[in-house]
């Protein structure tokens, strides 16, 4: 069987998705993630973007080890040298250099000629790999491209040291049929294609993304790009567990492997979804909520009698498991600490001791608690960022009735450990509380978005509350749990908050040190 490299961008084009906002310490997190899951090349991020992203992918590259770690980089001398410093650290460092090749992007976009982009992709290769070893050049809106000047420009960057070409369908344009034909013909037409990896990156514009990823891999694709849960701009990347899952379910008819550690889907979809706010939907392929639930009764009764009259996948083959009772009331620290060790999880004594001290206060209110409600508690605690002064939810109270003004009166402590009270009103309960946190917290704050679901079932399910804010004309996203769906949403709107002040606080410290 033919291997096929996974190279997973979640952490660059799937933060792309409009309103993600990732700090370090999470995407470290998803990193860790992602080499379990087995992906080959992570793309950390675009080093030259920001400060914010620079160290971010600094931090990756010097942390993984079983992982090839890139960044993205304009074919810009200074954007090269920039990923340069931040990727050195890695075990493989690599770069992926993108230029424009369709018409409309060289002429209204770059405003270059295709001999100015055949020239500035050549140069910037062969620049790039006098420092990294590894380098992919993409043909950004490669499928809305002349082939024959395709054909021209990869031929040069491969003899300008091009180890990876990458033909990516950036606006989700294609069909499964003209992407294969494609690729076909530059294996046909480009004499030295023979040297690198043929790469595929798909947008699901269309909602072909997965078709036209397979496709590609059908006319000599060796490597595939995309996300976990298919996130990213628009409506988003080719989702990865889909891939793997269709070439290892029909493995009779696709000779190809990946090295993905397929029973680690689960795990990493519920982490990025944690993360990033944005929830699988229910009927999603392969790792929804609904796609191993069956309603009708036909279908009922067939699995009942043999799984595989409906089930061509099964749950543990993606790690979703029945999710029973694994801890409770009477559970000590060291089976805790154990249970923490089994997700992949390394916590400070501090932070176990921390995440030991809510999953108490749970077990005192919720009689079943389940894997997903510990994951919920420990990744919250993992990703919240010490050592920096934030606004701490005292007390609340919410007084709401259906003849009643909906009220809200919060004890909030600030930044400088000063206590502040006062009580707002609303047309809701949520409202109401807003209204009054807003009140009490000095920045200029507009609630942008937020949606809540629950971990789990049950009617005592843990709550877990979304939103994103504008805070001091920044939009930023914050969450939060508990087992009341208000005091959910109030620790969600003061994360944001705390995010934003996290964030501003190391700009400051990065503008003193320079």
């Amino acid at each position: 069987m033919s291997r096929i490299k996974i190279f997973d961008t979640t952490l660059r084009d799937g933060e792309q998705s409009p309103g993600v906002n990732l700090n370090k310490l999470e995407k470290l997190e998803i990193a860790k993630q992602l080499e379990r899951l087995g992906v080959d090349i992570m793309e950390a991020g675009f080093p030259a973007s920001s400060e914010g992203d620079f160290e971010a992918v600094k931090l990756i590259a010097d942390t993984i080890k079983d992982t090839s770690v890139t960044g993205l980089s304009r074919t810009v001398k200074s954007d090269i040298d920039t990923a340069w410093e931040a990727l050195k650290g890695a075990a493989e460092p690599r770069l992926h250099l993108f230029l424009a090749t369709s018409p409309i992007h060289m002429e209204y976009k770059l405003k270059m000629t295709p001999e100015q982009v055949v020239e500035q992709s050549v140069n910037m290769v062969s620049y790039a790999r006098k420092r990294f070893p590894q380098v992919e050049w993409s043909a950004e809106d490669a499928t809305r491209s002349d082939w024959d000047f395709l054909a021209k420009i990869i031929e040069k960057v491969i003899n300008a040291g091009a180890t990876v070409i990458n033909l990516p369908d950036t606006t989700g344009y294609t069909t499964p049929a003209e992407y294969g034909k494609m690729f076909r013909y530059m294996r046909e037409t480009v004499p030295n294609i023979h040297k690198v990896d043929l790469s595929c990156h798909c947008h699901n514009d269309l909602g072909m993304a997965v078709a036209n990823s397979i496709s590609a891999v059908e006319n000599g694709v060796t490597q595939v790009e995309g996300t976990i849960n298919g996130i990213g701009e628009r409506a988003g990347n080719v989702a990865l567990e889909e891939v793997a899952i269709a070439l290892k379910i029909r493995s009779d008819f696709y000779p190809y492997e990946t090295s993905l550690k397929l029973n680690e889907i689960k795990r990493s979809s519920d982490l990025i979804s944690k993360l990033t706010g944005m929830h699988v939907q229910a009927n999603k392929a392969v790792i929804g909520r609904n796609a191993y639930a069956h309603e009708s009764g036909i279908h009922q009764d067939g699995v009942l009698k043999n799984p595989e009259t409906y089930e061509i996948i099964t749950p543990e083959l993606v790690g979703v498991s029945s999710n029973t009772l694994f801890l409770g009331k009477h559970s000590g620290r060291h089976a805790f600490k154990d249970k923490v060790k089994e997700f992949g999880i390394e916590l400070t004594d501090e932070q176990i001791k921390e995440a030991f001290k809510h999953f108490k206060k749970l077990t005192d209110h919720k009689k079943e608690v389940t894997d997903d409600d510990i994951y919920t508690i420990v990744m919250e605690i993992k990703t919240d960022a010490e050592g920096v002064n934030k606004y701490q939810l005292e007390t609340f109270q919410v007084h709401y009735g259906s003849t009643d003004i909906p009220t809200a009166t919060v004890s909030l402590k600030t930044p400088e450990g000063e206590s502040v009270q006062t009580a707002c009103t609303g047309k809701g309960s949520v409202e109401a509380l807003y209204n009054t946190l807003s009140s009490l917290v000095s920045e200029e704050l507009k609630l942008l978005d937020y949606h809540i679901n629950s971990v789990g079932g049950g009617k005592d399910a843990l709550a877990e509350s979304h939103v994103q804010l504008s805070v001091n004309g920044e939009a930023v996203n914050g969450r939060g749990t508990a087992q009341d769906v208000i005091e959910a949403s109030a620790n969600a709107y003061l994360n944001a908050v705390n995010r934003y002040m996290i964030k501003q606080q190391s700009k400051k410290l990065a503008e003193t040190v320079n």
